[in-house]
């Protein structure tokens, strides 16, 4: 299948690499997504061409742009994949991508990181196991991606490090590291990150240094937890545990939903899906025999 990439900051350069590496994929092209913005908008996008053919577009741009370049693509009868990080509006953006997909013979796959993404899976399947329960989901320490982003988008912002530090039952601190452009006040540009709604709704602080880059590292990792009722037997507990590389997960993830979106529109199975309304077996190269014989 030939995939192409839409962006390429630390997640477009992630899958590529994943592409690459993947036995039943090609790498199609690499769009920055401002140049394909105005390409697309004139009908002259060289991922719809003869010349560049294209089963599946991974949407690598930060999150706030998602909607709008999966809509045109989408439109064109063309699958994507993203990454988009906003929990709570994960459903808005299916509910508008599903109908395009549906029209146009398209499959798209949202919300395709780690979390939410597989972390998705996870907790689907941990709570499957323990209908009755709680489960925590703890991030970090470490780079968050979607966060820093934001917040190098704030007026003012030159660069920005933004970590996240668990405090346990799913309660986080975010310390965010900013050098200033020259001239920026640090009230204002403290007081828009602390209002922007990726920061509103955990502790947060807000931090000038001289040097991002002398603080940055894109490690991180996750603690989930469940614990719970298996039919009427309590005490059931279950714990998942990584440290990853941020950027390198979120592109495997997504280059693995590249596969899933070209099976499902093999399968005329079209519209906008989550991670958890996908089999396992269509993230994985090879044969349902082959998998179920060396997996079951």
């Amino acid at each position: 299948m030939k995939v192409a990439i839409l962006g390429y900051g630390n997640i477009g350069k992630a899958a590529e690499e994943a592409i690459k590496a993947a036995p039943d994929m090609e790498l199609a092209g690499i769009f920055h997504h401002n140049d394909c913005l105005d390409k697309i908008s004139n009908d002259k996008c060289q991922m719809s061409n003869d010349k560049c053919p294209v089963d599946v577009v991974l949407i690598c741009t930060p999150t706030r742009e998602v909607q709008k370049f999966a809509t045109v693509l989408a439109a064109r009868g063309i699958c994507t994949v993203d990454s988009f990080d906003i929990h709570g509006q994960i459903w808005n953006l299916r509910s508008a991508l599903d109908p395009v997909c549906k029209q146009s013979g398209a499959v798209s796959i949202i919300s395709a990181g780690w979390d939410p993404g597989s972390d998705s899976m996870i907790r689907a399947l941990l709570m499957a196991l323990a209908p009755k329960g709680i489960t925590y989901t703890n991030f970090g320490p470490g780079r968050s991606m979607g966060h820093t982003v934001a917040a190098k988008a704030i007026k003012g912002v030159k660069n920005a490090l933004s970590m996240t530090i668990p405090l346990g039952t799913g309660i986080h601190r975010r310390m965010v590291y900013i050098e200033l452009e020259e001239g920026a006040d640090f009230k204002n540009v403290e007081a828009a990150i602390l209002a922007d709604d990726y920061f509103a709704h955990d502790e947060t602080h807000v931090i000038p240094v001289e040097s991002v880059d002398a603080l940055n590292n894109v490690a991180h990792g996750v603690n989930l937890v469940r614990s719970g009722v298996s039919g009427n037997t309590h005490n059931q507990r279950f714990e998942f545990n990584m440290s990853i590389n941020n950027p390198a997960l979120t592109g495997q993830v997504m280059v693995c939903c590249a596969r899933a979106a070209f099976r499902l529109k093999e399968r005329g199975e079209l519209g906008a899906k989550t991670m958890i309304e996908l089999a396992p077996v269509d993230l994985l190269p090879g044969t349902k025999e082959q998998l179920i014989k060396s997996l079951v």
